[in-house]
C-alpha cells in the first residue's frame, strides 16, 4: 500500500511537471500558429488518442454523455481559447500563475450552484490572491496588459469548468467525460478556426514537437496521471502537489523561453502560490488533519 501511494505522489508529480512546461511550449508554438487551430490540434490529437487506449468505455455513451459532455466541452474551450490569447500577450511564466487563480475562484462560483458560503480560509486566500494579482500586473499607472487580462478571464472559465463539471459529472465515468469534452473542444476550436483565422505556417520540426508534446503528454498522458494519482492520494496532498504547476510553469519559463524574473514578480507569485495553497487546503496539513 505504501509502494502504491508513493507512486501516486510520483505520477501527480510528473503530471504538474508535464502541465508547468506546456506553458513554454505553448507560448513558441502559438507564436507561429493561430491559437485555435493549434487547440483543434492538439485536442483532435488528445481525443484520438484517448479513445484508442479506452475504446471499449465509449459503449457508455447515451445522449446525456452528449448534451452535457458538450457544455463541459464548451467551457474547456473557453477557458483553453482565452488563455491561449492571453499567452500569445504576456509571459508564460505570467500566464501559468494568473491561469491557476481559478482555484481560488472555484469556491464562489460554487455558491451560486450549492448555495453554500466560502470559508473563511477561502476569503482570506481571495483577499492575498488579488494582491498578488496587483503585483504580476499592474504596472506604474496601475493599469493592465491585455495579454494578463485575458490569462485571468481564462482562470474564471477554468473555474468555471471545474463547477460544471462537478455538477454534470457525478456518477459518470470520468474516462468517457473528458473523451468526449476534448471531441467538443476540438470541433470548437475547428470552428472557431475556420470563422475567424487563416492559418500560414508549415510544420517545422520545432512546431511538430511541440504539437505532439502539448497532445500526447500534456494533455492525454498528464490526464492519465492525474487520474491513476489521485486515487491513491489523500485529497489535501494532493492539491499540494497540483498547485505546484504554476511554479514549475515559472522555472520552464525561465529554461525554456528566457523569462526574466524581478522582485515584485516574485512577491506576487508568492503570494498567488501562498492564496492557492490555502483556498484548496485550508491549511489542513499544518493541522496534522487527515
Amino acid at each position: 500500500m505504501k509502494h502504491k501511494t508513493t507512486f501516486a505522489k510520483l505520477a501527480l508529480l510528473l503530471a504538474t511537471i508535464i502541465w508547468g512546461s506546456s506553458f513554454a511550449i505553448m507560448k513558441n508554438s502559438v507564436e507561429v500558429i493561430p491559437p485555435n487551430t493549434l487547440l483543434a490540434i492538439r485536442f483532435s490529437a488528445a481525443c484520438i488518442i484517448l479513445s484508442l487506449i479506452f475504446f471499449k468505455r465509449l459503449l457508455k455513451i447515451n445522449k446525456e454523455y452528449m448534451w452535457q459532455s458538450a457544455i463541459i466541452g464548451l467551457c474547456l474551450f473557453l477557458a483553453y481559447c482565452v488563455q491561449t490569447f492571453g499567452l500569445a500577450e504576456t509571459t508564460p511564466g505570467k500566464n501559468a500563475f494568473l491561469t491557476a487563480v481559478y482555484c481560488v475562484i472555484v469556491p464562489f462560483l460554487f455558491w451560486f450552484v450549492t448555495k453554500e458560503k466560502p470559508g473563511f480560509y477561502n476569503v482570506i486566500a481571495a483577499i492575498i490572491c488579488i494582491v498578488g494579482i496587483g503585483f504580476v500586473s499592474l504596472d506604474g499607472n496601475l493599469t493592465m496588459g491585455i495579454g494578463d487580462a485575458l490569462t485571468l478571464v481564462g482562470g474564471f472559465f477554468y473555474a468555471l469548468h471545474i463547477v460544471v463539471v462537478a455538477k454534470f459529472g457525478k456518477e459518470k465515468d470520468p474516462i468517457v467525460i473528458t473523451i468526449l469534452q476534448f471531441f467538443y473542444c476540438a470541433v470548437f476550436s475547428t470552428i472557431a478556426s475556420l470563422l475567424f483565422e487563416k492559418p500560414d505556417f508549415s510544420f517545422t520540426p520545432q512546431l511538430s514537437f511541440g504539437l505532439a508534446y502539448l497532445a500526447v503528454f500534456c494533455t492525454a498522458t498528464a490526464l492519465l496521471l492525474q487520474n491513476v494519482g489521485q486515487k491513491h492520494t489523500n485529497p489535501s496532498v494532493s492539491a499540494l502537489i497540483l498547485s505546484l504547476e504554476s511554479v514549475f510553469g515559472v522555472i520552464f519559463s525561465i529554461i525554456l523561453y528566457g523569462d526574466k524574473m524581478t522582485l515584485r514578480l516574485i512577491i506576487g507569485f508568492i503570494l498567488i502560490f501562498s492564496s492557492i495553497i490555502i483556498s484548496e487546503t485550508k491549511l489542513s496539513f499544518l493541522k496534522g488533519k487527515k
